[in-house]
């Protein structure tokens, strides 16, 4: 794919080259001349004493050296801004296209295998590109022309281009044909060493509380050895490339100078002939070192480009529509019809036969053990996932047909896990409206339960947040995750279990405080606390994906036998009624 990748991205910036080939040109037809002219000097210069010949042809050959260097340097200049801009454009495209992927593709890839090929995979394309503008284009102008001068100062020794170009070809091909799967092995632990890496980090906590520091060093150790030695195996092939080059390259100037003196002991060559032609036969085994050079790139680059190819072609499981509606009817409605979803290869649905409607401005809460399809279920809603089977409509439109832009503008949902990003506290509150006030701001923090250890912070609004949220603890990252979405102002709130790390007296004045401030809001609330959803005016039981119980609390604690065994397991029948 790594012809694919280079014609997409390199296309954009023809112009740049163009003036590269251009530069590469001139300073390649430099470097054929200077040899003919070296050897001009020696024979009808130095040979008869002629010291003007001498100086004229020598400013010539000054004047042609200042050109050459003059188009080296523009050629490096134009290839490395090439090789910038593609670079910069395929970790554009790739950042934009995994950012269009639904959960599924993320966790298909996960996030350190796409962090490793927006970087690292990336670069090695970048650094190939840089090598051809500056090395590749001049190599075959370099050897094709080397074989043409060097023909022209004498015939006779051009069988010695005849074997030693192949020699050198067969033994660097040979080379590099067993390295391209060591690259390829290479990327995958790349790929494990981040994974792990990037586990232990953000499981450090977790890490030191179970005392497995001693454990997670030696799965760092391994995961870390095995790139190791990869990486040796293929330094040590890539060691023998250039000792091969300079042992076909040395045996071949010794040839030359010992079949060209022949010649010249028998009258039939000059001695700038021999130097002209030496100096070609080098020039032309440099070029063919020079594209085995880039041979030792490519491989790798290849690998890179096919990981990068296979996230470009990987299509969203979630299409965006072909006609999107963005006009709804009503505010706050939720239906979900006759739903299905199946995760790809599963043996059964994690979601079976859902019906319900959630009216607007009502509160609508999720209740069910671990794995009984809750989250999944809340996921569907802004369209995370798409149903397998059904329909899920908001507001009358289908979420399958809804512009997304509009659909998501209208929901706002606290995940699970909540997550802040790098920051401020305004920031990351600002995260879904960027044009809140600053009383809006506190407003939600106050619904939230979270403007009192705000205040407490020493800069408060403009308290840094760091990545994760890592450095607030968890109660607290849950309501500023909940402000966040406050701020946002939709018409549908989705609480995906956030209240789960508050104590039972601010879950409390979080409620009530809800109630209060977004009262004609639609709420929908996963929950596991019985607490937490006494007052919904509709329960959902969810049990293996399928709806096993509806209605209020005192409905389902009179009918329900799977909700009273949730309550039963929390608190007594009477102390719950």
């Amino acid at each position: 794919m790594l012809p694919t990748i280079l014609s997409r991205f390199l296309r954009p910036h023809w112009p740049l080259l163009v003036a590269v080939v251009a530069f590469q040109l001139v300073q390649s037809m430099a470097s054929l001349y200077l040899p003919t002219l070296n050897a001009d000097i020696i024979d009808n210069g130095v040979a008869t004493g002629d010291t003007g010949y001498i100086m004229g042809v020598g400013g010539l050959m000054l004047l042609i050296t200042l050109v050459q260097v003059a188009a080296a340097i523009a050629a490096v200049y134009f290839g490395a801004k090439a090789a910038m801009r593609v670079g910069r454009d395929i970790r554009s495209s790739v950042f934009h296209h995994v950012n269009e992927f639904s959960e599924r593709e993320v966790s298909q890839f996960g996030a350190p295998s796409l962090i490793t090929r927006t970087t690292n995979d990336v670069q090695q394309v970048q650094i190939l590109v840089l090598m051809t503008c500056t090395m590749l284009v001049s190599a075959p102008i370099l050897a094709v022309g080397g074989v043409v001068m060097a023909l022209q100062q004498d015939v006779n020794l051009s069988w010695l281009l005849a074997v030693s170009v192949p020699v050198l070809l067969v033994a660097v091909g040979g080379i590099i044909i067993r390295t391209v799967p060591l690259f390829r092995k290479m990327q995958v632990r790349i790929d494990t060493v981040n994974r792990v890496l990037r586990e232990q980090i953000s499981g450090i906590r977790v890490v030191r509380a179970f005392v497995r520091e001693d454990r997670e060093t030696q799965r760092f150790a391994v995961a870390n050895d095995e790139l190791t030695d990869t990486a040796l195996r293929v330094g040590r092939l890539m060691a023998l490339m250039f000792p091969v080059v300079m042992l076909v390259l040395n045996v071949t100037s010794v040839a030359v100078l010992w079949f060209g003196a022949s010649q010249i002991d028998a009258g039939t060559m000059e001695v700038g002939a021999l130097t002209a032609f030496l100096s070609y036969i080098m020039q032309i085994l440099m070029a063919v070192m020079m594209a085995t050079f880039m041979a030792i790139l490519i491989p790798r680059a290849a690998v890179c480009a096919d990981r990068i190819h296979e996230v470009l072609a990987t299509e969203t499981s979630v299409r965006p529509p072909a006609n999107p509606v963005s006009d709804f009817d009503t505010s706050g409605e939720i239906d979900f019809r006759d739903v299905e979803f199946s995760y790809p290869g599963a043996e059964k649905p994690v979601l079976s036969d859902i019906d319900f409607t959630v009216a607007p401005g009502s509160t609508t809460a999720i209740i069910g053990s671990t794995g009984s399809g809750k989250t999944t279920l809340v996921h569907l809603l802004p369209r995370l996932f798409d149903a397998t089977k059904g329909r899920v409509v908001v507001d009358g439109v289908a979420v399958a047909d809804a512009d997304p832009d509009a659909l998501w503008a209208r929901i706002g949902l606290v995940p699970q896990k909540p997550y802040l990003f790098t920051g401020t506290v305004e920031s990351n509150l600002r995260y879904g409206r960027p044009d809140a006030s600053e009383e809006e701001l506190w407003q939600a923090l106050e619904t939230a339960q979270a403007a009192d250890f705000v205040r407490a912070m020493p800069d408060g609004l403009d308290a840094p947040i760091s990545q994760g949220g890592t450095n607030v603890s968890g109660g607290q990252r849950q309501r500023l995750a909940i402000a966040r979405a406050l701020v946002k102002k939709p018409q549908i709130y989705i609480f995906d279990d956030s209240f789960s790390a508050l104590d039972l007296s601010t879950d409390a004045r979080l409620r009530a405080a809800l109630r209060k401030d977004v009262g004609d809001a639609t709420l929908v609330i996963v929950a596991q606390r019985v607490s937490t959803i006494v007052d919904a005016d509709q329960i959902l039981v969810l049990e293996d994906g399928r709806i096993v119980g509806r209605g209020t609390h005192e409905e389902l604690l009179e009918g329900n036998e799977t909700y009273k065994e949730i309550v039963e397991s929390q608190l007594t029948a009477e102390e719950a009624a």
